[in-house]
């Protein structure tokens, strides 16, 4: 009942508005106004909902023209602020579903459902893309405008430390997203090829000049981001810095440090086919204990709380599931990882130490073999499983070698107080934030113990002999601090007076960037349900990265007051668009702001995908090969330039 009368308060569709104001004297010859037709259309509002609108629209009676050679006419201008330009939806529709599709990360239905039952606008799923795509362009538009107020915003502060970073997804639709490192803000977000320094500079130009100069850059230690920034930089007025992030610096070396070994125990046991040996012990022991594991498993909770004096099992299905157990135990090696990124996490040698800790209770619990047969079957059969581990020559070595040198990374984390969460999933105002003078001196510690740890490794470095690994580690250590050593440091930025003097630090991670691009690719799953998202960020507007600047309250108040009032800043910038319009001589439409051309640098951009899995190219391709053309041998002695 109470959905059938939600129902009839919404249900305005049969309403008829008629609208006609007085149109006034005509603008350039000052005549009378007179009616030219009656429009009668359906209409949707939030604010209104849906009904039938009658609009009277008028034009001189001397038949002038404006500058562009239309008629002039005067439509009513209460529906201009509240209905987009051709079309039948408000502003205020609009800028709703644009918020729930790219703040909320709602499904398209979803979006649909809600309109229906709180507001009674009816909006196919189509037309809902449609809106949402033309949400991001006024979205685009706004930023644009409200440019300059947003530098003098930035420069009240002092400055801005510009954060970039890019992201894809499988190597496809590479984001590329400047954010402002203070204020959180994305000043801008562009679609590239690939991560090149090309591309990366133009809308790094292009981002200060609309923003003014940045007062310290931070980036990652890809080769691109630092020769796109070293160009940057050298252009700029001022000397500013150009930091790299710490956790991108860890993870560097810890890839240099780690990753050969870590691949060489990941392969063998690939090639052991270890996991699903394991899991595949557990269901037959599942299968076997059949409906008598649920109280196998009470058994097997009291046998963990029992104090272990003697290593025997108990007989029967108790027996079984403790095995079983051990054997989950050992797959279960991700549930100990803390931030589940490699190199921070080791998930194969925690896999490797299982294996070798569990085959070792097998061991033990064969020194004194248990009576009952079942399950002496069951523990030799995990052993079996777990053999391989033990008996592959060289691997003790490897995960040996790995263990050496994940210490020496460990170390080198605890040295930069990096906590293992730091580059994971925590966001980076989880944590209570320090003060000043603390930050300071923070980086002032961690800077004089990175001195310490590198003079430590030369000591510790070993000349010659068989330690050739141990040295072999420390090198990478040493060379990624020559490489990159000076740019770890310089986090302290003098404000300028205008600002209030004093002295401001800039992040010691590029963090803030990737939980950008980490919180917008979760959005994007909870959105599609999809796991990969490489079609969907092919897709995806890069405009659709501005929208998050509607979580922080102090853009909101510069760019429109509140979001309350974006539908009316919308219908406001486009009465402006339509006064500049009927000035010009031509009728042109607003320039979208393009940045120089970008060369294509991806092997196989969607535009290419397209054109290469056509019919057409198969068909040419076809004849070509139906024609039984003659071999033609090409001599290697000369080899012309693809670019000729």
């Amino acid at each position: 009942m109470q959905s059938h009368f939600s129902e009839k308060a919404l249900a305005t569709g049969g309403v008829r508005v008629s609208v006609s104001e007085e149109p006034g004297a005509c603008p350039i010859c000052a005549g009378a106004m007179i009616v030219q037709k009656t429009v009668s259309r359906p209409v949707q509002t939030l604010e209104h909902g849906p009904f039938r609108l009658r609009e009277v629209v008028h034009e001189c009676a001397a038949g002038c023209r404006r500058p562009d050679g239309s008629l002039v006419m005067r439509r009513a201008s209460e529906l201009a602020e509240r209905l987009l330009p051709g079309r039948s939806v408000g502003y205020d529709v609009m800028v709703f579903i644009g918020l729930r599709r790219f703040l909320d990360y709602r499904q398209r239905e979803e979006i649909r459902a809600e309109l229906k039952s709180g507001y009674g606008v009816a909006l196919s799923t189509g037309e809902i893309s449609g809106l949402a795509r033309l949400f991001l362009d006024y979205v685009r538009r706004r930023h644009e405008a409200c440019a300059p107020r947003l530098r003098l915003a930035l420069a009240r502060d002092g400055g801005w430390p510009m954060h970039t970073d890019a992201t894809c997804e499988d190597g496809r639709g590479t984001m590329l997203v400047i954010l402002a490192g203070w204020r959180r803000w994305v000043l801008g977000s562009w679609k590239i090829p690939t991560e090149n320094a090309e591309a990366i500079l133009a809308c790094a130009r292009l981002t200060v000049q609309r923003f003014g100069e940045p007062c310290a850059i931070m980036r990652d230690l890809g080769k691109a981001m630092i020769a796109a920034c070293e160009t940057l930089v050298a252009g700029l007025c001022a000397t500013i810095k150009a930091l790299g992030c710490h956790s991108h610096f860890l993870a560097d070396v810890g890839l240099g440090l780690l990753k050969p070994g870590h691949d060489a125990l990941r392969d063998a046991l690939r090639r052991f086919k270890m996991r699903g040996a394991l899991r595949t012990f557990a269901r037959d022991m599942g299968r076997e204990l059949g409906s008598e594991l649920e109280t196998a498993r009470d058994g097997f909770r009291d046998w963990q709380q029992q104090e272990p004096v003697l290593h025997d099992l108990p007989a029967g299905d108790t027996g079984i599931a403790i095995v079983r157990g051990l054997a989950q135990w050992v797959f279960d090696y991700a549930a100990a990882e803390k931030s589940r990124n490699f190199p921070f996490d080791r998930p194969y040698l925690d896999l490797y130490d299982r294996c070798v800790r569990a085959r070792r209770v097998v061991d033990g619990w064969l020194r004194t073999p248990p009576q009952d047969r079942c399950v002496l079957r069951v523990i030799r059969r995990l052993g079996r499983v777990l053999d391989p581990v033990r008996q592959e020559p060289g691997l003790v070595h490897i995960a040996r070698d790995l263990r050496v040198r994940a210490n020496l990374f460990d170390e080198l984390r605890k040295t930069l107080r990096l906590s293992p969460g730091s580059y994971g999933h925590s966001q980076p105002w989880s944590k209570r934030p320090m003060t000043l003078s603390r930050a300071r001196e923070e980086l002032r510690d961690v800077r004089a113990a990175i001195t310490r740890f590198a003079a430590s490794l030369r000591e510790r470095r070993p000349q010659r002999g068989p330690a050739q690994d141990f040295r072999e580690a420390i090198d990478v250590i040493l060379d990624h601090l020559k490489n990159h050593g000076k740019s770890l440091w310089g986090h302290e930025v003098h404000l300028p007076a205008r600002a209030g003097g004093g002295v401001r630090l800039v992040d010691r991670t590029n963090n803030l960037s990737e939980h950008f691009f980490h919180g917008m690719k979760h959005g994007e799953r909870r959105r599609s349900g999809r796991k990969n998202l490489a079609r969907d960020f092919e897709l995806l507007p890069p405009e659709s990265a501005l929208v998050q600047n509607f979580n922080h309250q102090d853009y909101v108040e510069i760019v429109c007051g509140s979001l309350g009032r974006l539908p009316r800043v919308f219908a406001e910038m486009d009465a402006v668009e339509r006064c500049k319009r009927s000035c010009r001589l031509q009728a042109v439409r607003p320039a979208v702001p393009v940045l120089q051309p970008i060369i294509e640098t991806g092997s196989m951009p969607a535009i290419d995908r397209r054109l290469i899995r056509s019919e057409d190219m198969q068909r040419r391709i076809d004849a070509v090969v139906r024609s039984r053309p003659p071999r033609v041998t090409i001599s290697r002695t000369f080899i012309p330039s693809a670019t000729v």
